[in-house]
């Protein structure tokens, strides 16, 4: 928990001491003696446009994401993609771009090597550094899916600086005139110093005052709110824990004036980009498909947009026909030869290009979904509607982090998880996020995942 909120920045200011600190070794192995400012500005400049692409493709690749443990146990791969994405581009940018007056074949590769060791000695010190301080005892109070989930990742990972040492039912808590005594008790007993309460329990009612007595009690006891940890860790809002003052409390229809500019013009240049591209792909995808089933090059289809107002888009056909109506809640359709290409790397949404220009869709938000689907999921799913407060998008936060969502016919179970995905982005949406969300859209197309 110490190093949730920032680890981001901290990693990043890491990441550019760590690339400069290569650089200047790099002078001094290949030159064997200090670097002389004359040398040093000579190298430093056009290496600072390298670094910042690097950065950008550590971004991408996912080494700034929360270390949470599925990420902790990916990053030897999330390094690995990251330098050799980094040698390619260093390779092209020093070989084809002599603008700076330097060809440092020999003093490129001696960094690449240097660079490589000292972020992997970086990274994996980053990762064992919580280690060193001992963790705090930590109480949990709550129940439910979320706890659960919030409590083990808290017990497998280290860099929380937490050890769960008891976790306790709110409803099994007697409430008496000695409960503060008995907590004081307790925590002083398990050396407690950290108590993690979910507050929208109603069993938590009776103990919520005797929580806020302690803070006066016991000055170093921390007291953190359980599902706001669980948003931060997780980057998703926990649906069943919802209530309507949530949103009264952190939803609004409007959002800053810079962020509405912002995202209009992103919608407008990646239109006529996208539109470009789709101009160019349509003789070749017609071909293919002509070649396969000789059927229809696009369907056309009704979405849910913003406020619940139809929308209609177009795609390149990818599947034996095209899911509309009730239909779409037992579809049978299989995706084509052809659609297996295109749906990976997104080509078929390359004539929506048309809806970022008219301006019913956007690059960003959540996916507009069929309103067959709209209706059922609204119905079983509480505050589901509230994602039709925004206008949807090509691409957007769930997209990226909730890879079981349903391709084809209804799951309401999935839809909830991506729910809460889509609520995390309305919640917090802003430039920066817009920007996190493009570029890792980048990597998700490249890689071809997800389709």
């Amino acid at each position: 928990m110490r190093f949730t909120r920032h680890e981001p920045i901290l990693l990043f200011l890491g990441d550019l001491v760590v690339l400069y600190s290569a650089l200047w070794l790099t002078l001094l192995i290949r030159y064997a003696a200090i670097p002389a400012r004359e040398l040093w500005m000579l190298h430093v400049v056009p290496f600072s446009f390298l670094f910042a692409v690097s950065l950008m493709v550590y971004f991408i690749t996912g080494l700034y994401d929360q270390h949470t443990v599925l990420v902790r146990e990916r990053i030897p791969v999330l390094i690995t993609t990251g330098q050799t994405v980094t040698v390619f581009l260093a390779a092209i940018f020093f070989w084809f771009v002599p603008y700076f007056g330097i060809t440092p074949k020999t003093n490129l590769v001696i960094f690449l090597l240097t660079s490589s060791l000292l972020m992997v000695v970086w990274r994996l010190l980053w990762v064992r550094l919580p280690g060193v301080r001992k963790p705090s005892n930590t109480l949990v109070l709550g129940q439910g899916q979320e706890l659960d989930q919030l409590v083990h990742e808290i017990e497998q990972n280290p860099r929380y600086g937490l050890r769960v040492v008891h976790h306790a039912m709110p409803a099994e808590v007697v409430l008496s005139k000695e409960l503060q005594t008995q907590f004081l008790t307790y925590l002083s007993r398990h050396k407690v110093s950290a108590v993690i309460a979910e507050t929208r329990d109603p069993h938590m009612n009776k103990i919520i005052q005797v929580l806020y007595n302690l803070l006066f009690v016991r000055t170093d006891l921390m007291l953190v709110d359980a599902m706001r940890l669980y948003e931060t860790i997780f980057r998703r809002i926990p649906v069943s824990k919802l209530e309507d003052t949530w949103f009264i409390e952190h939803i609004t229809r409007a959002s800053y004036l810079l962020h509405r500019i912002f995202k209009r013009a992103a919608d407008l240049f990646v239109g006529v980009v996208v539109g470009v591209v789709w101009l160019v792909a349509i003789p070749f995808v017609w071909l293919a498909i002509r070649l396969e089933d000789g059927g229809s090059l696009y369907v056309e289809q009704v979405r849910v947009g913003q406020y619940n107002q139809p929308i209609r888009i177009k795609k390149f056909r990818t599947m034996s026909g095209s899911d509309s109506g009730d239909t779409v809640l037992q579809s049978t359709l299989k995706v084509t030869a052809v659609g297996a290409m295109l749906r990976p790397t997104r080509i078929d949404e390359l004539p929506q290009c048309l809806n970022l220009l008219r301006g019913d869709l956007s690059f960003i938000g959540p996916r507009p979904e069929l309103p067959a689907l709209a209706l059922l999921y609204a119905a079983e799913i509480p505050y589901y509607r509230a994602r039709h407060l925004i206008k949807p998008g090509l691409t957007g936060w769930a997209q990226l982090y909730h890879d079981a969502h349903p391709h084809h016919g209804a799951d309401v179970d999935e839809t909830r998880n991506k729910l809460s995905y889509d609520l995390y982005y309305l919640k917090h949406r802003s430039i920066l996020l817009d920007t996190e969300i493009a570029l890792k859209t980048i990597k998700k197309i490249v890689t071809r995942a997800g389709a």
